[in-house]
């Protein structure tokens, strides 16, 4: 089980590695468009037909789906002369999503993103540990806010190349960084005994009903 389990992360890396050094190519060379909209227009295909799927029926899906790629074979060169524009809305759309999950969390009348998952963890929490929970909720706000403006302006006003660097190569690696640099003020700031790693967090999150 466990090296099945090793097996699965090892092939989860290797494809995120392989995407990321495609689209790098496809944006640094001119000659490779139709890979470059191939791979910017797969992710969000893909995760928005398979929830349509979800949620409507494989029917419903289907019909998408042929909706879908009658668009694409008629806007082909259009999508394969911007399609670095589709990979930015992509980009920035994500971390958009996610940041808004974390922002209306901090609403009056709900419960901070991060203060329930360490609730399911080890709950319930002090007053030390609300107002804990709840500034990291914060500053993973800022961070994704951060990281769209950083995309958009990097697009804006740096060459394609430095840009493509930079979503592919240094966004996503520093979500991790941010996890482990707010793991190292948590030993700081918290008791001995409530401070779980990400892998914990992680569990709960994806455990959790939404």
């Amino acid at each position: 089980m466990a090296s099945g389990r090793r097996l699965q992360l090892v092939a989860v890396a290797v494809f995120f590695i392989a995407y990321a050094l495609l689209s790098h190519y496809s944006n640094s060379h001119p000659q490779a468009r139709d890979l470059g909209a191939a791979l910017a227009l797969a992710p969000m295909l893909t995760i928005g037909l398979a929830l349509t799927w979800r949620w409507t029926g494989p029917l419903q899906a289907g019909l998408a789906a042929a909706v879908v790629a009658f668009l694409v074979h008629e806007y082909w060169p259009l999508l394969t002369r911007n399609f670095p524009i589709v990979s930015l809305v992509q980009e920035c759309g994500f971390y958009i999503i996610v940041a808004s999950g974390f922002a209306r969390s901090l609403l009056p009348g709900r419960v901070p993103l991060c203060t329930r998952l360490a609730d399911k963890i080890h709950g319930p929490l002090s007053a030390l540990e609300l107002r804990y929970t709840r500034a990291v909720t914060i500053a993973w706000v800022v961070f994704f806010v951060l990281s769209i403006a950083v995309t958009a302006l990097l697009f804006a006003f740096a060459p394609l190349r430095i840009w493509s660097l930079f979503v592919n190569f240094l966004s996503l690696p520093l979500i991790p960084l941010m996890f482990a640099a707010e793991y190292a003020v948590r030993r700081r700031v918290l008791p001995k005994g409530q401070t779980s790693g990400l892998i914990a967090t992680l569990r709960v999150y994806f455990a959790s009903p939404r």
